[in-house]
């Protein structure tokens, strides 16, 4: 009963397929492999126009360079308070871009509003540098609280980022559980709402080790090589993080591995609050954050079960919210376990 974190899940069997498949001979280094190039044009037919893309190793890379491509002098930054760039990267887009200020915001949910965003924006005049340079808007999607923007969510905040001559970022770890989770294509959800660059998870989805740093424009991106070589991520065999993603996106396996562990999400929710309990958020990706008593939470764990207590809103001193992550190698049968054990 391991729900601590979709990290946690090894490599699936078409991805580690695909590596041992194109891991013999020899291959030109540095992407420019046969697999490399049949991989960027996969991204481009999944978008349904041409992108720019650039393989990396980590996520934290990926979002901390992608916003390094938009810096600017005394740039600034907008995502939520509680976005993984603001919390979790150890201050890696603060390094990469230059020394650019991250600006959180608040806002239910995980999200970030325009109405909120533009307020923000409105505290960095363009012309005045003593207040800084407005440089990008970044939203996670999913997001740190497991919930999805809608295409209309993503469409305000782009036309407000736009509006002030900035891109919109999206930071897709968890890009393919927010895609299952609308039903809608992948570019529904990014260029054709707004979005100028992605950071396209796949190691929380099934991959070892490959992200991806997508440009809808590539004019955007022109500077972009010298930035990853920079940073350490020009991978010389880079045909092995195409190989994750040959074997990931092959036959819409990236998405049949979302929807599992989106199904077993919801039935984790469903059934703890049939059992009584609250959630702090809405379960509409792969994360469930229920409010548990200290007993309950005591039982769950000596029975093997294992997660992480969370910072949520409205808890009481006998109870703490936790954090519930299913992954492509969840097992149905320890959701129902550890369904019968919260019931009590």
């Amino acid at each position: 009963m391991i729900f601590s974190s979709d990290n946690w899940a090894g490599a699936s069997a078409p991805v580690s397929e695909a590596l041992t498949r194109h891991a013999s001979g020899l291959a030109p280094a540095y992407g420019n492999d046969p697999v490399t190039e049949a991989v960027s044009r996969r991204f481009s037919e999944i978008f349904e126009r041409d992108v720019a893309v650039f393989f990396v190793a980590t996520g934290t890379a990926a979002n901390a360079l992608a916003l390094s491509a938009y810096a600017r002098p005394g740039g600034v930054v907008f995502s939520h308070s509680g976005a993984h760039i603001q919390v979790d990267e150890c201050g890696a887009p603060e390094f990469f871009t230059g020394g650019g200020k991250l600006r959180g915001l608040a806002g239910a949910n995980g999200k970030i509003t325009p109405e909120a965003l533009s307020a923000a924006m409105a505290d960095h005049p363009d012309g005045n540098p003593m207040h800084g340079q407005v440089s990008a808007v970044s939203i996670s999607q999913a997001t740190e609280c497991g919930t999805v923007y809608r295409s209309g969510e993503i469409r305000a905040l782009a036309d407000a980022a736009h509006g002030r001559g900035i891109p919109l970022h999206m930071d897709g770890a968890r890009f393919a559980n927010a895609v299952s989770f609308l039903g809608l294509t992948p570019a529904e959800v990014t260029w054709k709402a707004g979005v100028d660059v992605l950071s396209f998870g796949a190691t929380k989805n099934g991959c070892w080790c490959a992200e991806a740093v997508v440009f809808f424009n590539s004019d955007n991106a022109l500077q972009f090589p010298y930035l990853r070589k920079r940073a350490g991520h020009l991978l010389s065999k880079s045909r092995f993080a195409a190989a994750q993603f040959d074997g990931y996106l092959a036959g819409g396996h990236w998405l049949a591995n979302a929807a599992h562990a989106n199904g077993l999400a919801q039935t984790i929710g469903e059934g703890l609050v049939a059992a009584g309990y609250r959630l702090a958020w809405p379960v509409e990706a792969n994360e469930v954050f229920p409010v548990l008593p200290h007993s309950v939470i005591a039982r769950l764990r000596a029975a093997g079960a294992m997660f992480y207590e969370w910072p949520a809103d409205n808890i009481g001193s006998d109870e703490s919210a936790v954090r519930l992550v299913t992954s492509f190698a969840t097992d149905p049968a320890d959701v129902a376990r550890f369904l019968e054990l919260a019931a009590g």
